[in-house]
């Protein structure tokens, strides 16, 4: 793979999943990790992506909230976040994590919408904050300051104390094999605590997430209710998906 292919292919893959892990890609390529350092560092220094400890970030982590031009695919999250909300009603309690499709959602929820929402994701509370009618409970106290989302004990503790109508979570991976998987340790735990504390947990994710694997596991695929991506839900890319028992929408 030549220089600008090998680029080319590490900035779709922040732009993806938002966070790359250096060995990760160093497996992938098939090429040292030393090349991809110096990648990541010659991509950082043109505004392509954030170079941070072990990997790297997409641009869409440089605000606390996402300008429209940083967001990947922000037409096909739109239409996902579009179909999220309409499963939210009045009085509800809801449990998001966060990510760029999460921030859609929030964006996309009706004025009239009356009910709880509850993250520890900074950007996701920015857009609630602008809701009129929307209550928003804070969880955690430590904060990642590269995914801008609260870590920890205390996020854990709060998280496991709750019962929420709906746990809406952004993905970086699934798989009819391996389930949901992640490339943030500290991410997964938070996603783990949340897919056990909701009545019902939706998974919000691109179609090009569909058949990807990352390496830490979040969960398998009969912990979650609901996959909704931006395809109609006869696409046959979700057949097996639909017979593993997972309503798609």
């Amino acid at each position: 793979m030549l220089k600008r292919e090998r680029q080319a292919y590490i900035v779709h893959q922040v732009n993806l999943h938002n966070k790359v892990l250096s060995a990760s890609l160093s497996s992938d390529i098939d090429v040292s990790e030393d090349t991809i350092r110096r990648d990541l560092q010659e991509l950082s220094e043109v505004g392509k992506l954030i170079k941070v400890h072990g990997g790297a970030l997409s641009l869409a982590f440089n605000d606390i909230t996402y300008p429209s031009k940083k967001i990947y695919s922000q037409d096909n999250k739109k239409i996902i976040a579009d179909k999220a909300a309409g499963l939210i009603k009045d009085g509800m309690f809801i449990l998001t994590g966060g990510g760029t499709t999460i921030v859609e959602l929030a964006r996309a929820l009706p004025v009239s919408l009356s009910a709880t929402f509850i993250s520890g994701s900074i950007p996701a509370i920015v857009e609630y904050m602008h809701h009129p009618n929307l209550e928003v409970i804070v969880i955690g106290d430590k904060l990642s300051k590269n995914s801008k989302i609260t870590l920890g004990a205390d996020a854990l503790s709060r998280i496991k104390s709750l019962k929420p109508d709906l746990c809406f979570l952004g993905i970086n991976a699934i798989d009819l094999n391996h389930g949901i998987t992640d490339n943030d340790w500290d991410v997964v735990q938070l996603k783990q605590a949340m897919i056990k504390a909701a009545k019902k947990v939706v998974l919000l994710s691109i179609s090009e997430k569909v058949n990807s694997v990352q390496p830490i596991k979040v969960c398998d695929l009969c912990d979650i209710d609901m996959l909704i991506t931006e395809l109609d839900s006869n696409d046959p890319i979700f057949k097996p998906y639909i017979e593993a028992g997972i309503n798609v929408t």
